[in-house]
């Protein structure tokens, strides 16, 4: 049985923990209370408390990285921790992965390490800290994907999205420029069911963008939920005057034998909070 670390039992991670656990591999994830290490332990979920502040903080942590795959699913702080915090916490678990057993290595990375300078933005666009449109996320991407003691896979999810994240809610009954640009999203099965396909598919030592398939402006998905789940309009104004950036699904469309869930964002699946 094939096992597999999750460096962060999140939004995502949870449920990615939780379709792994179903699909017949052993998971071993890492929490940063212990509340929520009750809850999961008590769900069957084998989980231990590792805090990365930056350096790992914790209780028996290092047994997960004796697992052949791990997942690294840490999304920086951008509001509340400096430029340089994430790139250290990066460094930090390079050294447990180098000290662990870890074959394998996915990191979840993010479009927005592409600038917003209204192209079409490929895997195989030349990214530096100039030219960046997020700088400590690229960083990690060079930190974590380096070591030559495994092999890394970058996922540049688009947003994620689905269930209780509903994009046209945070922009109810607000104004909103720049409403042409294309959307770059990803719904939250469809990550869970790639992170899967990337392990039994052994591809490795790629770098993909995670993002929905077909496209829709932003007017029409903060639209389309509105008239769907009764929030207030955005109230669409002309003009402004952000670049954007088009995110090309074309690598993971050619991958053999992934079909997306939802590849339509005007057709994602949610479940509004009351």
């Amino acid at each position: 049985m094939k096992q597999i670390g999750i460096i962060g039992l999140g939004w995502y991670g949870l449920p990615l923990a939780k379709h792994l656990s179903q699909n017949g591999y052993e998971v071993k994830g890492t929490v940063t209370s212990a509340e929520k290490q009750t809850q999961l332990l008590a769900d069957g979920i084998e989980t231990v408390l590792l805090k990365m502040v930056p350096h790992p903080e914790g209780v028996a942590f290092h047994s997960v990285f004796q697992c052949e795959t791990i997942i690294i699913n840490i999304p920086p702080r951008s509001r509340t921790a400096t430029e340089t915090f994430y790139p250290e916490q990066m460094k930090y678990l390079r050294q447990l992965l180098e000290n662990g057993q870890a074959k394998h290595v996915i990191f979840v990375s993010a479009t927005s390490v592409y600038p917003d300078a209204g192209q079409v933005a490929t895997e195989s666009d030349p990214l530096s800290l100039d030219n960046t449109g997020n700088e400590p996320m690229l960083q990690a991407e060079q930190i974590i994907s380096s070591s030559e003691s495994y092999q890394t896979t970058i996922l540049r999810f688009g947003g994620l999205l689905g269930y209780d994240r509903i994009p046209g809610k945070y922009f109810a009954g607000k104004e909103v420029q720049n409403t042409h640009l294309k959307v770059n999203y990803i719904h939250r099965d469809d990550a869970v069911a790639f992170t899967e396909w990337v392990i039994k598919h052994n591809y490795w030592a790629e770098v993909v963008n995670v993002v929905s398939p077909l496209t829709r402006t932003r007017a029409e998905v903060y639209l389309h939920n509105a008239t769907n789940f009764d929030f207030a309009a955005p109230i669409i104004k002309s003009g402004g005057n952000e670049l954007g950036k088009y995110i090309s699904p074309e690598k993971i469309k050619l991958l053999d034998n992934f079909q997306f869930k939802y590849p339509d964002p005007l057709h994602f699946y949610f479940e509004p909070k009351n």
